[in-house]
């Protein structure tokens, strides 16, 4: 289909990062250095009447399913955004400006399906390096990219969790100062992000990271709460945000059920406003599990 509208189409974004990992992927994204739709609809008449396509025409892309693949087109395109908005304006661009707009240099790598340079890889900021150091880590200035869309520090605390990867300190640094950045996330995608960090092998890390960077005061301040340790005269209670963690990784480790992880996430979520202090018995968190 490409070759027939002559112009170069790449896969690009986590199906490559995937392929290099060797995880199993449903997901494949094309960028043509044109019209992602008119490559969309050409490519679902090709494979039949019953491939049907969902366009988004904001943003130049389009979508559709082939057996048990979710499979994307989109323009080569640069981006630009609005201070109190996380959607970008679209304009036209080459692969490079494509590239630059990715969230993280292991999703910003390409490869091409061109017939004179079919399976070369494009990775202008060393994203499989990345990989091999297991790095997550922004293709441009981390500041400007989480500011721009702060959807991404939730990513990049789930990849971080999914693959056992270590954000970048840099990228790191710039989650903690663009923390408040968050307030203009929709609640349904941060949700989204969360239950995937919850669905994680260790979904600990994920909380942790969370925790560490100041983005789960906001967005579930209750569990935050449960941090620390009161002392008076000698008596103490345990940690009860780090026991909750042990609860969650315990769960995790005997089934993927997402809302048993999510019981065991928020199981002592009333413990901070419940704590008393009975100078005789020590603390106590009466009524907390109602």
């Amino acid at each position: 289909m490409a070759e027939k509208l002559d112009k170069p189409v790449y896969v690009i974004g986590g199906y490559v990062r995937d392929i290099i990992l060797e995880r199993t992927s449903k997901d494949i994204d094309f960028v043509i250095i044109g019209n992602g739709i008119e490559l969309a609809e050409k490519t679902a008449a090709y494979l039949g009447d019953r491939v049907k396509v969902n366009v988004f025409k904001n943003f130049g892309t389009a979508m559709l399913k082939y057996d048990d693949w979710d499979i994307e087109f989109v323009g080569a395109r640069k981006e630009s955004y609005n201070e109190n908005s996380r959607k970008p304006s679209v304009n036209n661009g080459s692969l490079e400006d494509d590239q630059n707009r990715r969230d993280f240099t292991i999703n910003a790598m390409a490869i091409s399906v061109n017939k004179d340079t079919f399976g070369q890889l494009l990775d202008p900021f060393n994203g499989l390096e990345d990989i091999k150091n297991k790095i997550i880590r922004t293709p441009l200035d981390p500041d400007i990219t989480f500011s721009d869309d702060p959807l991404r520090m939730m990513r990049a605390i789930r990849f971080a969790t999914q693959l056992d990867f270590t954000i970048y300190p840099e990228s790191l640094e710039a989650i903690k100062k663009n923390k408040e950045r968050i307030s203009i996330v929709s609640e349904e995608r941060i949700s989204d992000e969360l239950n995937k960090i919850i669905a994680s092998h260790t979904p600990s890390i994920g909380i942790q990271l969370l925790y560490e960077t100041g983005l789960l005061s906001i967005i579930l301040p209750q569990l935050a709460n449960l941090k620390g340790v009161d002392s008076y005269q000698g008596k103490k209670h345990k940690d009860n945000f780090a026991h909750t963690l042990q609860v969650l990784d315990k769960i995790a480790s005997q089934t993927d059920n997402l809302w048993l992880r999510w019981a065991a996430l928020l199981h002592d979520i009333a413990k901070p406003i419940t704590k008393k202090l009975d100078p005789s018995n020590g603390w106590t968190f009466h009524n907390h599990e109602f």
